[in-house]
């Protein structure tokens, strides 16, 4: 089974995300970075990553419907 696009780009993405957190942890921790930046940069990644999931499941939705009705012209053409 193959793993749609709107899938599989959020969830690299979120493993980036988790990745970067992680490296991000010490220089927040240390007093570098205050709270509302660390999880304010956190949390807008996040919603990117969910408006990005919701594009790309759209953009596939669109694209089956039209390939729906490219073969059902064909075959109506055929028909004919």
């Amino acid at each position: 089974m193959k793993i749609k696009r709107s899938t599989l780009i959020p969830v690299i993405l979120l493993v980036y995300l988790a990745v970067m957190s992680t490296i991000g942890w010490k220089q927040y921790a240390s007093g570098d970075m205050n709270a509302t930046e660390y999880f304010g940069i956190i949390a807008l990644t996040l919603a990117v990553i969910v408006a990005l999931h919701f594009s790309l499941k759209r953009r596939e939705r669109l694209r089956a419907e039209r390939m729906a009705d490219i073969e059902r012209n064909q075959n109506n053409n055929n028909t004919i």
